[in-house]
């Protein structure tokens, strides 16, 4: 499969890609920075909307209209015609900041944390309520990151970035509760790091490779069945998206590379994967 490059490398750490149906854009983050990117595929440009401080690589739509944003400690709420209004604090630890994360089915934010110096075991994995109560999910987590639910919505898929492995846990959409941890998928010691990921229609696995420059999908059953290469090698994250949820987004990286390094980090790429996504998950706050 051949990824196409939509953007310049408009990101130093591009993260976080998610359809806005409503609108018909990408949304994604230019992490450390504190933007958040909307590129429109009708005209070819993208919006660039300053958050103060990082925000974390979760962008998704609200039921009630506008996106809700993580922050580097937070939650905010974003309208087209509003200032940001905070939903919540999280993380009060210095050095801890908010990561990857998702919608479940019932409409709860969930949100993962890592140390800066990604420390083993100092981050959490939060779902946060429409109202902002929020609660620790899991705990001892090294580097939260991406996170899908099952068509129906009995299973999680999630990856800890440092342990080279996707975990599924079984759920309950009541109360919110992961349980019976079990190994998916795993990736050689030392090749790659998983990173965000997202499930299409058919129940495959597409998960992005920090450092293996790649896209991998996994078949339900755990096995590898397909691959989209790519020119730079810190890759992030993917999403379906475009008015029929046939295309591929993927978003880049050139975090921590010398200057001259990966020239296409950063940049956002598209592939036609042969498979349909699912539409995305709202917030229900």
């Amino acid at each position: 499969m051949y990824a196409e490059q939509i953007t310049e490398p408009l990101a130093h750490h591009g993260e976080g890609p998610c359809w806005l149906a409503r609108s018909g854009e990408l949304a994604w983050v230019d992490m450390l920075a504190g933007r958040v990117l909307a590129t429109s595929l009708a005209r070819g440009t993208t919006q660039v909307i300053d958050i103060p401080g990082p925000v974390a690589a979760i962008v998704r739509p609200r039921a009630a209209g506008g996106i809700v944003v993580a922050t580097e400690t937070g939650v905010i709420l974003l309208d087209d015609h509003e200032l940001p209004s905070p939903l919540c604090e999280i993380v009060t630890q210095p050095g801890i900041r908010m990561n990857d994360g998702g919608c479940d089915p019932q409409g709860r934010f969930w949100c993962g944390t890592m140390a800066y110096d990604e420390t083993p075991g100092a981050g959490t994995l939060y779902r946060v309520e429409a109202d902002g109560s929020h609660a620790a999910a899991l705990t001892d987590v090294t580097i939260s990151n991406g996170i899908d639910w099952s068509d129906d919505g009995s299973t999680v898929f999630y990856v800890d970035s440092t342990p080279g492995r996707i975990d599924t846990f079984a759920f309950d959409g009541a109360s919110g509760a992961l349980a019976d941890r079990r190994t998916f998928a795993e990736i050689e010691p030392g090749f790659a790091m998983f990173d965000g990921l997202t499930l299409d229609a058919e129940g495959g696995l597409w998960v992005a490779l920090w450092d293996g420059g790649a896209v991998q999908r996994y078949a339900p059953d755990g096995t590898l069945d397909a691959v989209v290469p790519l020119p730079c090698g810190r890759v992030t994250a993917c999403a379906f998206g475009g008015d029929d949820l046939d295309e591929l987004f993927i978003t880049t990286s050139r975090l921590g590379l010398p200057d001259g390094a990966d020239p296409s980090g950063g940049a956002l790429f598209r592939c036609k994967p042969g498979v349909r996504g699912r539409p995305v998950r709202e917030f229900a706050g």
